[in-house]
């Protein structure tokens, strides 16, 4: 049960959702998108989240696509964790998504949590953003001013971009990216659900790696420095491993209950290693 009183509605469009967020926005009521919810009634339940209204988005078709035109992959940011593991096409049109995506909490709450919820949510992880960082996938976003379709790179900062009143209806993928060479690893504290302690998704194009790293940091990220570091293939792969690590600031490094600083390097420094095999370029 959720402790607080708010409106709830549902939209079965875009321009329905847009339209109702302006009648609420027009009565002052602080309002959000809802498609998998988990985040919204876990935060409300903990009186750590208020709201006057709560605008469904899941029966938007749009935001429920799941397909390919033209050579890219169309992901609609309604779908759950599970419908884009479990879709007969992911293995072969974005495996190191589906990889990715599978290690995201456990099977139930792979049920309910969206796409798109997981790349806007307020937990720190937001594991689903990895593959599209490494991708250079593009957003296709609605709002009060408009539809538009941003780069992942120009709208991911840390955390997602969004402004008052927008809302993620599709993620879009180019194949030469989503059918690259891959491999995926996360690491955790023990067992096989949990937080990580390193995630990281990773691909090879052009004869690069490109890596996408969560849990090391408060957020998720790529790092263009770091890649250049791990791809100077005439360097001994411990020393570019190391350089790597050194881009990052020592006070971004997260030390908490999951594993220390120190802890999270050591960890780090074996996953970049390991990638860097996997792929062929160490």
């Amino acid at each position: 049960m959720i402790p607080i009183d708010f409106q709830y509605v549902t939209a079965h469009s875009v321009t329905e959702a847009i339209r109702q967020y302006n009648q609420f926005s027009k009565s002052d009521m602080s309002t959000r998108y809802y498609s998998g919810g988990t985040e919204i009634i876990t935060l409300a339940r903990l009186h750590q989240l208020t709201m006057d209204a709560v605008i469904d988005i899941k029966p938007i078709p749009a935001a429920q696509v799941f397909s390919v035109v033209e050579e890219k992959l169309f992901l609609g940011a309604a779908l759950t964790l599970s419908q884009i593991t479990s879709h007969p096409m992911m293995s072969s049109a974005f495996p190191l998504l589906q990889a990715t995506v599978n290690e995201i909490a456990d099977q139930t709450a792979r049920n309910k949590i969206t796409f798109g919820g997981n790349l806007c949510g307020d937990i720190i992880y937001r594991e689903a953003v990895l593959p599209l960082l490494v991708c250079d996938s593009k957003v296709r976003i609605a709002g009060p001013n408009g539809a538009k379709e941003e780069p992942i790179h120009r709208i991911f900062r840390r955390t997602m971009q969004l402004k008052p009143g927008e809302f993620i209806v599709q993620i879009a993928t180019d194949k030469i990216y989503r059918c690259a060479p891959f491999f995926h690893v996360k690491r955790r504290k023990m067992g096989e659900v949990g937080y990580p302690i390193v995630s990281a998704a990773a691909i090879r194009v052009h004869g690069n790696v490109r890596i996408a790293l969560s849990g090391v940091c408060p957020f998720p990220f790529r790092s263009r420095t770091m890649e250049d570091w791990l791809n100077q293939k005439h360097i001994p792969v411990h020393q570019r491993v190391e350089e790597a690590i050194r881009i990052i600031p020592q006070e971004f490094i997260l030390n908490d209950y999951e594993a220390s600083r120190e802890y999270r390097r050591f960890v780090l420094r074996t996953v970049l290693e390991e990638t860097l095999h996997q792929l062929g370029s160490a």
